[in-house]
């Protein structure tokens, strides 16, 4: 399946849902840098899926997936050799924490953004997961409401792509 991101919203089989996207927009794949705060344009492959078991209830997911453990964290440091990369807290490097406090890591999509191959400083943790109560952006990711990403998941494949449409 392809999911389409354009104009704030995702559309994808008769679906039109609200999108949130980074901070500072979209940008070219080229001009994606780490902590830029912007949302890669392009296609991003669904590569597998985090759940928190204390939060979400096992669905039925083609996609591969497994639950998410306290200690689970993604680095974002490009001096990091594993980085863009799931790691393990403690680390010592620079990692992104994804058991939270807050309900926006309950459900991960991890998206296929420079990772084959990994290139340093390009970005890392692009993932689809859950919007903001108050309907803020994000850190460069793509998000939206519990119901919408829960109902979608379901339907997607390893082949299931998301086309974030370029900057304007």
């Amino acid at each position: 399946m392809i999911l389409r991101v354009e104009g704030g919203c995702l559309h994808a089989e008769g679906m039109r849902v609200p999108v949130r996207v980074g901070r500072s927009g979209v940008v070219a794949p080229e001009a994606k840098r780490e902590g830029d705060g912007a949302t890669p344009a392009g296609r991003l492959p669904l590569r597998s899926v985090l759940l928190r078991p204390d939060r979400v209830e096992a669905l039925p997911l083609r996609l591969p997936w497994r639950w998410l453990r306290p200690a689970d964290g993604w680095s974002d440091a490009p001096a990091d050799p594993a980085y863009n990369r799931p790691v393990t807290h403690p680390h010592p490097h620079s990692a992104e924490r994804l058991w939270r406090d807050d309900e926006l890591y309950d459900v991960i999509v991890v998206l296929g953004w420079n990772d084959a191959p990994v290139v340093p400083g390009r970005g890392s943790a692009i993932f689809w997961h859950l919007a903001r109560p108050d309907g803020g952006p994000t850190e460069g990711c793509l998000a939206t409401a519990r119901e919408d990403l829960l109902a979608l998941l379901p339907r997607l494949g390893t082949g299931s792509v998301v086309e974030v449409a370029g900057p304007a």
